[in-house]
């Protein structure tokens, strides 16, 4: 679920998995196996934000809408 976001963010971004593993500091396949795996940390995600110039915000939501 998080590999078709981040996927989707690179497209509008028009940057390359290749070029976000650079930003990241991690090989490509590294990133290409997180992808795989579908395994980012909550760290991670916000490392990914923050080189693509976006915000992300994680929560949880309730049956009401509510967020946490």
């Amino acid at each position: 679920m998080m590999t078709e976001k981040i996927k989707v963010l690179l497209v509008k971004k028009n940057m390359t998995s290749v070029q976000l593993a650079k930003l990241l500091g991690t090989s490509s396949s590294n990133l290409y196996g997180k992808y795989k795996r579908d395994n980012f940390s909550e760290n991670e995600l916000k490392k990914i934000a923050e080189v693509l110039g976006c915000k992300y915000e994680g929560f949880f939501f309730l049956d009401n809408n509510e967020k946490i």
